[in-house]
Protein backbone atom coordinates (compact mmCIF):
# COMPACT_ATOMS: atom_id res chain seq x y z
CA UNK A 1 0.00 0.00 0.00
CA UNK A 2 1.35 3.35 -0.73
CA UNK A 3 -0.22 6.69 1.32
CA UNK A 4 0.29 10.09 -0.10
CA UNK A 5 0.22 12.32 3.17
CA UNK A 6 -0.65 16.32 2.48
CA UNK A 7 0.81 17.71 5.44
CA UNK A 8 3.73 20.67 6.21
CA UNK A 9 3.45 19.52 10.19
CA UNK A 10 5.96 16.84 11.62
CA UNK A 11 3.56 16.05 14.27
CA UNK A 12 0.97 14.18 11.83
CA UNK A 13 3.67 13.23 9.72
CA UNK A 14 4.97 10.86 12.82
CA UNK A 15 1.40 10.28 13.63
CA UNK A 16 0.25 8.29 10.82
CA UNK A 17 3.26 6.81 9.62
CA UNK A 18 3.31 5.19 13.49
CA UNK A 19 -0.19 4.23 13.07
CA UNK A 20 -0.30 2.73 9.28
CA UNK A 21 3.33 2.06 8.49
CA UNK A 22 4.12 -1.14 8.62
CA UNK A 23 6.38 -3.54 6.39
CA UNK A 24 3.96 -3.17 2.97
CA UNK A 25 3.40 0.38 3.12
CA UNK A 26 5.03 3.17 1.99
CA UNK A 27 4.52 7.01 2.24
CA UNK A 28 5.33 10.09 0.47
CA UNK A 29 5.27 13.27 2.48
CA UNK A 30 3.82 16.26 0.43
CA UNK A 31 3.97 19.27 2.24
CA UNK A 32 2.86 21.77 -0.66
CA UNK A 33 -0.86 21.52 -1.70
CA UNK A 34 -0.31 22.76 -5.23
CA UNK A 35 1.79 19.27 -6.05
CA UNK A 36 -0.64 17.26 -4.33
CA UNK A 37 -2.30 16.49 -8.07
CA UNK A 38 1.21 16.28 -9.62
CA UNK A 39 2.33 13.61 -7.21
CA UNK A 40 -0.93 11.67 -7.50
CA UNK A 41 -0.44 11.39 -11.19
CA UNK A 42 3.26 10.06 -10.64
CA UNK A 43 2.63 7.97 -7.98
CA UNK A 44 -0.64 6.65 -8.01
CA UNK A 45 -1.19 6.52 -3.98
CA UNK A 46 -3.64 4.22 -2.41
CA UNK A 47 -4.44 7.00 -0.44
CA UNK A 48 -4.43 10.61 0.32
CA UNK A 49 -4.40 11.77 3.75
CA UNK A 50 -4.81 15.58 3.64
CA UNK A 51 -4.57 17.78 6.88
CA UNK A 52 -7.08 20.28 7.24
CA UNK A 53 -4.43 23.15 6.42
CA UNK A 54 -1.54 22.76 4.30
CA UNK A 55 0.51 25.71 3.78
CA UNK A 56 -1.07 28.07 0.85
CA UNK A 57 -3.88 25.62 0.12
CA UNK A 58 -6.23 23.55 2.72
CA UNK A 59 -7.27 20.15 2.68
CA UNK A 60 -10.62 21.32 1.60
CA UNK A 61 -9.12 22.42 -1.79
CA UNK A 62 -6.80 19.80 -2.22
CA UNK A 63 -9.76 16.90 -2.44
CA UNK A 64 -11.65 19.33 -4.42
CA UNK A 65 -8.59 19.88 -6.53
CA UNK A 66 -8.11 15.68 -6.82
CA UNK A 67 -12.29 15.05 -7.38
CA UNK A 68 -12.13 17.71 -10.30
CA UNK A 69 -9.80 16.06 -11.76
CA UNK A 70 -10.71 12.17 -11.48
CA UNK A 71 -14.31 14.26 -13.23
CA UNK A 72 -11.97 14.44 -16.75
CA UNK A 73 -10.05 11.52 -15.92
CA UNK A 74 -6.74 12.99 -15.37
CA UNK A 75 -6.56 11.17 -12.32
CA UNK A 76 -7.73 8.23 -11.34
CA UNK A 77 -10.01 7.61 -8.38
CA UNK A 78 -8.25 7.66 -5.17
CA UNK A 79 -9.75 7.87 -1.47
CA UNK A 80 -9.49 10.75 0.28
CA UNK A 81 -8.91 10.88 4.56
CA UNK A 82 -9.44 14.49 5.74
CA UNK A 83 -7.72 15.40 9.41
CA UNK A 84 -10.26 18.02 10.76
CA UNK A 85 -8.84 20.51 13.09
CA UNK A 86 -12.01 20.82 14.79
CA UNK A 87 -15.63 19.80 15.00
CA UNK A 88 -16.73 23.02 13.65
CA UNK A 89 -14.63 21.76 10.32
CA UNK A 90 -17.26 18.67 9.90
CA UNK A 91 -19.38 22.05 7.73
CA UNK A 92 -15.93 22.16 5.45
CA UNK A 93 -15.54 18.11 5.78
CA UNK A 94 -19.12 17.78 4.53
CA UNK A 95 -18.52 19.75 0.83
CA UNK A 96 -14.99 18.64 0.25
CA UNK A 97 -16.20 14.68 -1.12
CA UNK A 98 -13.55 13.31 0.92
CA UNK A 99 -14.61 9.82 1.82
CA UNK A 100 -13.30 10.01 5.09
CA UNK A 101 -12.00 12.55 7.90
CA UNK A 102 -11.32 12.37 11.82
CA UNK A 103 -11.36 15.40 13.99
CA UNK A 104 -8.12 16.19 15.89
CA UNK A 105 -6.44 14.53 18.19
CA UNK A 106 -5.83 11.71 16.51
CA UNK A 107 -4.88 7.78 17.74
CA UNK A 108 -3.86 4.65 16.27
CA UNK A 109 -7.19 3.38 16.32
CA UNK A 110 -9.15 5.76 14.49
CA UNK A 111 -6.70 6.09 11.97
CA UNK A 112 -6.65 2.82 10.89
CA UNK A 113 -10.50 2.42 10.61
CA UNK A 114 -10.73 5.76 8.73
CA UNK A 115 -8.16 4.82 5.93
CA UNK A 116 -10.05 1.31 5.71
CA UNK A 117 -13.55 2.72 5.67
CA UNK A 118 -12.08 5.42 2.84
CA UNK A 119 -10.04 2.76 0.71
CA UNK A 120 -13.28 -0.17 1.00
CA UNK A 121 -15.91 2.91 0.21
CA UNK A 122 -17.91 2.14 3.48
CA UNK A 123 -16.90 5.94 5.03
CA UNK A 124 -15.87 7.25 8.24
CA UNK A 125 -17.48 11.00 9.43
CA UNK A 126 -16.49 11.77 12.42
CA UNK A 127 -19.03 14.79 14.02
CA UNK A 128 -22.31 13.61 11.90
CA UNK A 129 -24.40 11.98 13.35
CA UNK A 130 -25.75 8.38 12.67
CA UNK A 131 -29.03 8.73 10.50
CA UNK A 132 -31.72 6.79 12.86
CA UNK A 133 -32.60 3.12 11.29
CA UNK A 134 -35.97 3.79 8.97
CA UNK A 135 -39.18 2.92 10.88
CA UNK A 136 -41.33 1.21 8.99
CA UNK A 137 -44.35 2.64 7.46
CA UNK A 138 -47.66 2.54 8.89
CA UNK A 139 -50.00 1.04 6.21
CA UNK A 140 -52.67 3.78 4.72
CA UNK A 141 -56.05 3.44 5.71
CA UNK A 142 -59.15 5.12 4.07
CA UNK A 143 -59.66 7.97 7.33
CA UNK A 144 -56.36 9.11 6.91
CA UNK A 145 -56.51 9.96 3.12
CA UNK A 146 -60.14 11.04 3.16
CA UNK A 147 -58.35 13.45 5.58
CA UNK A 148 -55.72 14.74 3.53
CA UNK A 149 -58.24 15.34 0.60
CA UNK A 150 -60.41 17.40 2.92
CA UNK A 151 -57.12 19.34 4.79
CA UNK A 152 -57.54 23.20 4.58
CA UNK A 153 -54.27 22.89 3.13
CA UNK A 154 -55.55 21.92 0.32
CA UNK A 155 -58.94 23.67 -0.26
CA UNK A 156 -59.51 26.27 -2.84
CA UNK A 157 -59.24 30.09 -0.94
CA UNK A 158 -62.75 31.92 -1.53
CA UNK A 159 -62.73 35.65 -0.86
CA UNK A 160 -65.07 37.37 1.07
Amino acid sequence: MHILLATDADWIVNEVTAALGGPDTSFTVCSDGHAVTRVVADGEPDLVITDLQVGSMGGMAISLMLRNDESVTTLPPTPILMLLDRQADVYLAQRSLADAWLIKPLDAIRLKRAAEAAINGTGLFEGVPAKPAAEPEAPADDATEAETEDSPEEQPATSG
